[in-house]
């Protein structure tokens, strides 16, 4: 045991910096890994913790006496505190704003795409339109309705939707990306 003279405290050495870099970081994965089912914590913030932990402790009590059980220590402690706060964390709501939604300008750009998306599902090849539109029936039919509606096999809707869906795309990405002139001679 050496006695307090020769510890030096304040600022940790660079040595012991580079020394404990390498344990300090794989801990702080491997905590944060384990910790992936629940809260999610970034590796850096606990490296960061661990590095202020230690700050403080050259600073009070001078240099841990076996460092790599204290880095161990202290990643698991910062883990168990940063999932503690993040259970604890609530969203902030305030009633007293605004709903964004639905403000008249939102309200009208809703319904502007509502329209357009309409349109475009009505320009679709062969049942690809009756298919879309029946999908997008405000009433929210299952498959089993729409099958029995359109005379389909409920089986074949989810492939055939992933087709017209396709086209749709398609569709969409051509008319963006070369819009139509407006205002000026064709």
């Amino acid at each position: 045991m050496t006695s307090t003279d020769d510890v030096p405290t304040g600022p940790v050495p660079a040595s012991v910096v580079r020394a404990l870099r390498p344990l300090v970081s794989a801990e702080a994965v491997a905590e944060a890994a384990a910790s992936a089912t629940g809260a999610a914590i970034e590796p850096a913030d606990l490296e960061q913790a661990v590095w202020l932990r230690l700050l403080e402790q050259f600073a009070g009590e001078g240099p841990p006496v076996d460092p790599a059980r204290w880095v161990r220590t202290a990643v698991r402690g910062e883990a168990r505190r940063a999932r503690r706060t993040v259970r604890r964390e609530r969203p902030f709501r305030d009633d007293t704003a605004p709903d964004p939604g639905g403000c008249p300008e939102r309200l009208a750009l809703g319904a502007d795409e509502r329209r357009a998306l309409r349109a475009a599902v009505e320009r679709l090849p062969g049942r690809c339109a009756r298919l879309l539109a029946a999908l997008l029936a405000p009433g929210d039919p299952t498959y089993r309705e729409i099958a029995g509606k359109l005379g389909m096999s409920q089986g074949s809707l989810g492939p055939i939707r992933s087709r017209c869906l396709g086209c749709l795309r398609r569709m969409l990405a051509a008319e963006v990306a070369a819009p139509e002139l407006r205002g000026k001679e064709h």
